[in-house]
């Protein structure tokens, strides 16, 4: 019996994997050099795809949301993490040496606009980068709408989710002392830049198994354990954006300058049940941004491989193309 009815079904809508006709490796400048991949179609139209985290990575399967045959598809893993180095590194990391990343990336490839794609910490760097250049943007594809407000942050770290997820809530938050669980963050970080690699290591992996934990609408409550590489990049580049506040201005900045992607058409897939990223974020959005098509998908979570989450960015993509 299928486990989650619909799940295998989801996965027609999945166009094939496809294998990049371009890699490298692109020096940035200030110590920190960036995995960047194209696949798909060399002479079709743009998308960049931002991945979440911050300190994910790209995966060959976020080449499977755009049709081949029409779209140039540009990866890269952001600074920190998956094929960059140098690798868990917090130097010269912010959303603003991201960004300028995004346009380095545009200008050597020779990309005049292109659509930008993201979901969670992928759809704030997105908007973020959209406000910094929206003549640059044809069209903005998010999902899991992420704000990188103090509400948002103090939901997942601070015991609100864990309302609903209190065993996972429990092993997350009973790993540092009673006396430090006033901010979580805060004693986190302490950890996780303690410069004693096993500790690192070891609460790296508590902090990406709360967050995989409530991933997926069908989650059972247990994140698993990710390799110690992987998680130690993911939860310190998490971690010290989180402890900076994104690098924005101002608490609720994004909202305060959506003016800017006032005449950027684009479409919010939101799962109803995301319990890492709250609809209400991508409500509010779509009320400031009048150019987008807001879609809430039923029984679904946070996860980009949620089937309806899946159907429906493909959709986006496709429409997008056919337009």
């Amino acid at each position: 019996m299928d486990k989650f009815p619909g799940q295998k079904r989801a996965v027609q809508y999945l166009y094939p994997p496809i294998d990049p006709y371009d890699q490298r490796v692109m020096d940035m400048g200030d110590g920190h050099r960036v995995y960047v991949e194209q696949c798909g179609n060399p002479e079709g139209r743009v998308v960049i795809v931002l991945h979440g985290g911050p300190g994910g990575g790209c995966s060959p399967a976020m080449r499977r949301y755009f049709d081949p045959k029409v779209w140039r598809v540009v990866l890269f893993d952001q600074r920190g993490c998956g094929r960059s180095r140098p690798h868990a590194s917090v130097a010269h990391n912010t959303t603003w040496d991201l960004v300028a990343d995004i346009e380095r990336i545009r200008s050597a490839l020779g990309i005049g606009k292109m659509a930008v794609f993201g979901g969670s910490w992928g759809a704030t760097l997105a908007l973020v980068y959209a406000i910094s250049h929206p003549d640059r943007v044809s069209h903005l594809v998010l999902r899991g709408v992420f704000l990188m407000t103090r509400a948002e942050l103090d939901w997942f770290y601070g015991g609100g989710a864990g309302q609903f997820w209190p065993e996972a809530w429990a092993r997350f938050r009973d790993m540092i002392p009673e006396d430090e669980r006033g901010d979580l963050i805060a004693a986190y970080h302490r950890r996780l830049f303690s410069g004693d690699l096993q500790m690192e290591t070891r609460f790296a992996r508590a902090w990406s198994s709360w967050e995989n934990a409530l991933a997926s609408v069908h989650s059972s409550g247990t994140g698993g354990e990710a390799p110690g590489e992987y998680a130690r990049a993911f939860a310190r580049l998490e971690n010290h954006y989180f402890t900076h506040a994104g690098f924005l201005d101002e608490d609720g900045w994004i909202l305060k300058q959506a003016g800017r992607i006032a005449e950027i058409p684009g479409v919010i897939v939101q799962g109803r049940y995301d319990m890492i990223c709250p609809p209400l974020r991508a409500w509010q959005l779509a009320r400031a941004w009048p150019m987008s098509d807001l879609r809430m998908v039923r029984n679904a979570g946070h996860a980009l491989s949620e089937p309806g989450i899946s159907a429906e960015l493909v959709r986006a993509m496709d429409q997008i193309a056919e337009a």
